[in-house]
């Protein structure tokens, strides 16, 4: 179903709301691991995808993702939830909660997009080449470039083709779509109050590695793990494992 926010979304489960936001080469599928095991926990778990992705259509206006899950959140009657992040998903939800700080009362920040430091070189030849695909039409070699880059050695073969898909799907709106200015994420960290866990990859870009720890050191009441089997999208690398992980944190906060 669709809001007044126009992001598409699912909601299952009773008790405390809890907020899955997917990264940018997947749409809120990723969490098709973990659903039935949040929601069996106990809690309230709302997935949506982020304009572009999914089943939400591409922009028609400006817009700022963090304001989109805000008026979903509304929409929903939700006056405040716990925030699982991936990646992207992570920057927004660390820019939901230091605008809104009283509306989140956890962060599980997976791989959260760097919004501290500058891009090593690996991550800037990632999208200079992921940019020159694009920019040659190559979509497919572009999708088999983001496959490549940010799935771990614990991806199987139906996990590879999911993220396939959903990329895909993601670049096609991506390039049919009018492109809209979007203000830079509002990262304020200092007006974040929500216990967090910030995770990383062991297999995963250095920008990502060195986001989480820096965000351990920064977000009050907070702690880094890093996992030594993981990836990009551990989530999808080994769900079960994962799922135990965001259980534990969120009954421990709570």
């Amino acid at each position: 179903m669709t809001s007044t926010s126009h992001l598409a979304h699912d909601v299952a489960g009773d008790g405390p709301a809890l907020l899955l936001l997917h990264s940018t080469v997947c749409d809120r599928r990723m969490w098709d691991p973990q659903w039935r095991i949040l929601v069996d926990a106990g809690f309230r778990v709302v997935r949506c995808d982020f304009r572009g992705h999914g089943d939400s259509p591409a922009a028609d206006r400006p817009y700022r993702d963090a304001e989109d899950v805000r008026d979903l959140l509304d929409a929903l009657g939700i006056d405040e939830t716990a925030v699982v992040g991936a990646c992207f998903g992570g920057g927004v939800a660390l820019e939901i909660a230091a605008r809104w700080p009283e509306r989140v009362t956890a962060l599980a920040l997976l791989n959260a997009a760097p919004p501290l430091t500058d891009r090593t070189e690996a991550l800037a030849e990632f999208e200079s080449r992921a940019a020159e695909l694009i920019a040659a039409d190559a979509v497919a070699e572009a999708v088999e470039l983001n496959v490549a880059t940010w799935l771990g050695p614990e991806a199987d073969g139906n996990t590879r083709a999911m993220v396939r898909l959903m990329q895909r799907h993601a670049l096609d709106v991506r390039l049919a779509a009018e492109e809209f200015p979007r203000p830079p994420a509002d990262h304020r960290l200092t007006g974040i109050k929500a216990r967090a866990l910030a995770v990383s990859g062991r297999h995963d870009l250095p920008d990502f590695r060195a986001t989480a720890v820096e965000l351990a050191r920064l977000l009050p009441r907070s702690r880094h793990e890093e996992l030594p089997w993981a990836g990009h999208l551990p989530s999808l690398e080994r769900p079960a494992e994962v799922a135990r992980l965001l259980v534990s944190f969120l009954h421990e906060v709570a």
